[in-house]
């Protein structure tokens, strides 16, 4: 068996709790060794913030040498753990002409991103018993750049109690990281479920200690909003958004919650874009049920406004639809304090010429491909504008999905743990461009906005997967796909 030869990240800021850091050096293989602090002082990042204040600092350590190791000079930039992304679609197999796992899993990559949770919905066949975990195992297999779990799912189609029953507890054994459902879905090959269906599943995946993840817009409120507009207005956006209102999310949460009370059943909320639900959510947890959401960088950047923008309208398209300023606001609050769990993306993208083209908004592809962007965006609006701090913005990439989802080794700088690391740039900035995305569908609805933090190494279990200062060559690994699948 190989030796697995010991590596030295130096000179490295980390995390010492607050907006407080502490230079370190990290030694590692495949797994963190130490964190060894260089000196004892903890800086506050008021004394760090300015690149002349951090460059003054940089003259007083050189690089560590020492024979028999790699040492890699981490340059004074900070380190994290490396982000989870718990929320992706990466299509592989089945809708590959979207987009698949190696194309989104380097973009994820570069992003920061070192795991990922794939929904099983946007499969063929979707991840809703273990024959089809399999198939999307055997489809995945040396093809992600990242290391990766599965959700499983629970369709609507010839919805039937004891085969639903049997497909959880089955897939719950596999490894599944939690089970998603919708209340509404476009999908033919994954229908949603009625609210009673969804108790009846909920009480069948509680005993599982899984969490039930729900795509929360009540059918029936905009089903009703559909009915008063007319056929000919549904190609424009202001009808999307009248359909898929702040008062269906809140209906379908307030559902949600009272099934979460009578199961006692794990639920989160994915993709929270409302002020009114997030209230709602919050009131739950203050009673004790556990139950928890999660935002994405559209809703805490974006409004109802920005459609106006003609040239982002159809990239912006998702559902549910972004709100309004006083919903965003509200979601910073919400990130800040703790109600909402963690940030994940949604990716879910296409080809923008065939899919986000239409002048039809009816017609225009919902999803947003943005695991590439989303450390970057989340340390540029959040931790350097002062809506987090250094500590919380952490702790939302990474470490409070890996607490939540029981991944074991994952989501902090510490002896034992894998040596998952991106190092971010807080001193640089970068113009966001769909030219240079790295997932199968090349567009954003960030296209031209400025992001002042910057990924520049992402390593997966100690190899440089991605590095920014080779200028687009990929890293001479023995090979690419590193990534492996998690049962949780």
């Amino acid at each position: 068996m190989k030796e697995k030869r010991e590596k030295i990240l130096t000179n490295v800021f980390v995390s010492a709790g607050g907006n407080k850091l502490q230079l370190c050096d990290i030694y590692y293989a495949d797994t963190i060794q130490s964190v060894v602090p260089k000196i004892d002082y903890k800086f506050d990042w008021n004394e760090l913030k300015d690149d002349f204040q951090r460059e003054k600092l940089m003259g007083r350590f050189s690089s560590l040498k020492r024979e028999g190791c790699s040492v890699i000079d981490g340059k004074f930039l900070l380190a994290i753990p490396g982000a989870i992304d718990p929320h992706v679609h990466f299509n592989t197999p089945g809708f590959e002409f979207r987009d698949t796992f190696q194309k989104g899993s380097l973009a994820a990559a570069y992003g920061g991103v070192t795991t990922v949770i794939d929904m099983p919905c946007t499969s063929i066949p979707p991840v809703t018993n273990l024959d089809n975990f399999k198939i999307k195992s055997d489809a995945v297999k040396n093809k992600s750049c990242v290391d990766y779990a599965f959700w499983g799912g629970v369709p609507g189609n010839d919805f039937n109690q004891i085969i639903a029953e049997k497909n959880i507890t089955e897939l719950a054994d596999a490894g599944v990281a939690g089970f998603k459902v919708y209340t509404i879905s476009g999908m033919d090959t994954f229908k949603d479920l009625n609210y009673n269906e969804m108790e009846i599943i909920a009480k069948s995946i509680n005993r599982t200690g899984k969490p039930l993840a729900v795509h929360a817009e009540d059918k029936e409120i905009i089903s009703q909003n559909r009915h008063k507009i007319k056929d000919e207005d549904l190609n424009r956006w202001e009808s999307y958004c009248m359909m898929r209102t702040v008062e269906a999310e809140v209906k379908a949460v307030t559902n949600l919650i009272n099934i979460a009370e009578r199961t006692g059943c794990r639920f989160h909320i994915v993709h929270l874009s409302s002020k009114a639900a997030l209230g709602l959510i919050k009131n739950a947890q203050k009673k004790g049920l556990n139950i928890s959401t999660e935002t994405c960088p559209h809703y805490l950047y974006f409004t109802q406004d920005s459609f106006n923008n003609k040239s982002i309208r159809n990239y912006l398209k998702t559902a549910p639809p972004v709100k309004f300023e006083s919903d965003r606001d509200e979601l910073w609050q919400g990130l800040a304090e703790g109600t909402i769990a963690f940030v994940a993306t949604d990716h879910a993208g296409c080809d923008p010429a065939k899919e986000k083209s239409s002048d039809n908004f009816s017609e225009v592809y919902g999803g947003i491909p943005g695991v590439e962007h989303r450390v970057s965006f989340l340390f540029s609006e959040g931790f350097l504008k002062g809506r987090l701090n250094l500590e919380q913005t952490i702790n939302l990439l990474s470490s409070n999905t890996a607490d939540y989802f029981h991944l074991k080794e994952k989501g902090y700088l510490k002896a034992g743990y894998d040596a998952d690391i991106a190092l971010i740039n807080l001193w640089s900035s970068q113009i966001v461009s769909g030219l240079n995305m790295h997932s199968k569908g090349k567009y954003t609805p960030f296209e031209g906005i400025t992001f002042n933090a910057v990924v520049e190494k992402t390593f997966l279990r100690g190899n440089i997967i991605t590095d920014k200062s080779s200028n687009g060559t990929e890293p001479d690994l023995e090979n690419k796909y590193l990534g492996k699948l998690i049962c949780v």
